[in-house]
């Protein structure tokens, strides 16, 4: 028994010399990968604000890449120790597998409002259709978006039902053309209901002349002429003018004797 004693107490040197080198390399690999990996993530982050992202999108493959770097740093300290990183690496896989089909429909919209944030198919302040709801987007989140209906209902949409769905923007572009389908009878003058139009158009100080509006006869049989008025407009006014061109129509027609 003493001789045991005698041998550990002998070897003890050894084995602290060993172990100690071991572990002195693993904090350094441990010390010196978590700067590399904060370093990167850095990286990654500067270069994607170049691309102008969104800052939520920026922080979260910042955070992901730091991560990642982070996990194999680990591994590679502990191997370093001599510890096998198979079980290691086998429960890890596991572990990801498990919470990544727990999470599947969270997972789901989140990468949906990461893809909405990278391709901007809508803006908030915008006017859409998107999930069913027409209204104006009042907030874009990493797993649902807000959109402020017309009656002021504040609706949240799953990010996933959004990218699965069609999105019609109606503040995408500059110009907006204002359609507006007029019937008159039959026996109406088409000349008259034309110049009756123009007049309404010419009067109308919302209507672009660039392009340039148009009348066109749409439809035309016994009982009634139908005409399509085509007008575009600066997108902001798109409403108004839409509203007061249908009361003009109206009064134009009447005070002309096209309409009774």
């Amino acid at each position: 028994m003493m001789d045991q004693v005698s041998v550990l107490v002998a070897s003890l040197p050894a084995l602290v010399l060993t172990f100690g080198g071991k572990l002195l390399v693993a904090l350094v690999i441990f010390i010196v990968g978590k700067w590399v990996a904060k370093a990167l993530a850095n990286v990654l982050k500067k270069v994607l604000s170049r691309a102008k992202l969104d800052s939520n999108v920026i922080q979260f493959f910042g955070n992901i890449a730091y991560g990642i770097i982070l996990i194999f740093v680990i591994l590679a300290a502990v191997a370093r120790l001599g510890v096998q990183t198979t079980s290691f690496i086998a429960i890890l896989g596991a572990a990801t597998l498990a919470i990544g089909m727990a999470l599947q429909g969270t997972l789901g919209n989140f990468s949906s409002g990461v893809m909405l944030m990278i391709f901007k198919p809508f803006r908030v302040g915008d006017s859409v259709t998107a999930g069913g709801i027409t209204g104006i987007v009042h907030d874009i989140g990493i797993f649902q978006t807000i959109i402020l209906a017309s009656d002021n209902r504040k609706v949240m949409i799953p990010n996933g039902k959004l990218s699965n769905d069609t999105i019609t923007n109606f503040s995408a572009m500059p110009t907006r053309r204002v359609e507006i389908s007029v019937s008159v009878p039959g026996t109406a003058d088409i000349s008259a209901v034309r110049d009756t139009l123009l007049a309404v158009i010419a009067n109308e100080a919302g209507a672009l002349k660039d392009p340039a509006p148009s009348i066109v006869l749409t439809d035309a049989n016994a009982t009634a002429i139908v005409f399509g008025l085509n007008v575009h407009v600066k997108n902001a006014d798109y409403g108004t003018v839409h509203a007061r061109l249908v009361e003009t129509v109206k009064l134009a027609l009447t005070a002309n004797g096209i309409w009774a």
